[in-house]
């Protein structure tokens, strides 16, 4: 059975708009420790980093992200339906 590429590049849009939202949230309320864990996740000191959280940013963020992981989630399903079975 070959995925739909319309279904699967939507799926990815709305999973990461969830993400996102989640995140902007967890970063709203810790944001200390989120900048400490991303610093963590890429081998990086982010002590002297800050936040720069506003609502056009993270709605912004929303639409960018969603859209690329839209656009991801689609090329995907393309190529793997391309692929030999």
């Amino acid at each position: 059975m070959k995925p739909d590429a319309i279904k699967c590049g939507l799926a990815s849009a709305i999973t990461f708009a969830i993400l996102w939202i989640v995140c902007s949230i967890i970063v709203w309320l810790l944001p200390s420790q989120m900048m400490a864990m991303s610093g963590h996740m890429v081998h990086a000191n982010f002590d002297h980093v800050g936040w720069n959280l506003s609502f056009s940013g993270v709605l912004l963020g929303l639409i960018a992200w969603s859209f690329l992981a839209g656009i991801s989630g689609w090329l995907i399903a393309i190529i793997y339906n391309l692929l030999p079975h």
